[in-house]
């Protein structure tokens, strides 16, 4: 098949794009680096051109409040493009728990994204992660200072980059989903948790003080990022680090 990979350059694209390759399929990265800009809506019938499937990786530049119009905009413009183009399915990655966070302006964001597509005219799969390991260092990097590291002990499933990029690629193969995949790592811990084996990996002699109010994930309530009934991954954190 011939898949096109919007965001294809980015951390995951790029394994997505690599993966379905490797498995024989056409995958093609689309960026703004390759001229495709998906709130202008330049470049974009020409990349949903012939293609079967198309993957949207895109993410919004910012977090807060204005992630909502990119969302919208963006995604009006590729399902727009991506109907007229003939694409028979479409493919987004999300976040598990994603509807129950309307605390944090960004999971509103995703979650209307989510609901664009499903509502939208094309077959569709969603494939909700939990967070990638790969962020760790800059969730700690919000609350620290030259000697401490706060966290909140919110449950966390961390998953690999890799082992998403194969769960996305696999879901673009196959026929769509109509609905949502949960996919996570193998293993539950607190970020506080988290926070102290990283640390510890590094030789980094800072403390982590367990905050319920530190940074960004303080106002997630119970395991919602959580999902021990996932397609779980293999790799776990202390195998990544390592």
């Amino acid at each position: 098949m011939k898949i096109a990979v919007i965001g294809g350059t980015g951390l995951i694209g790029s394994q997505v794009v690599k993966n379905l390759n490797a498995a024989g399929h056409e995958a093609v990265p689309h960026s703004k680096s390759t001229g495709v800009d998906i709130i202008s809506g330049q470049g974009l019938d020409e990349a949903m051109a012939g293609a079967d499937v198309v993957v949207n990786l895109t993410n919004s530049p910012t977090f807060d409040n204005a992630s909502l119009a990119f969302f919208q905009t963006s995604m009006d413009n590729l399902l727009a493009a991506a109907h007229k183009g003939g694409v028979g399915h479409f493919v987004i990655l999300s976040i598990v728990g994603v509807e129950q966070v309307p605390e944090l302006d960004y999971y509103r964001a995703k979650a209307l994204q989510e609901k664009i597509l499903a509502v939208g005219p094309i077959p569709y799969s969603i494939v909700r992660a939990t967070q990638f390991m790969e962020f760790m260092d800059a969730a700690m990097s919000w609350t620290a200072d030259a000697d401490t590291v706060r966290l909140p002990a919110t449950p966390i499933q961390p998953i690999a980059s890799k082992d998403v990029a194969a769960a996305v690629a696999e879901v673009a193969a196959g026929a769509p989903l109509n609905g949502i995949r949960n996919i996570a790592g193998p293993e539950i811990l607190t970020l506080d948790e988290l926070g102290r084996i990283t640390l510890t990996h590094k030789g980094d002699n800072r403390t982590v003080v367990t905050d319920p109010t530190a940074g960004m994930f303080a106002v997630i309530k119970g395991d919602v990022l959580t999902d021990k009934n996932a397609h779980l991954a293999a790799t776990r954190y202390t195998d990544w680090l390592s």
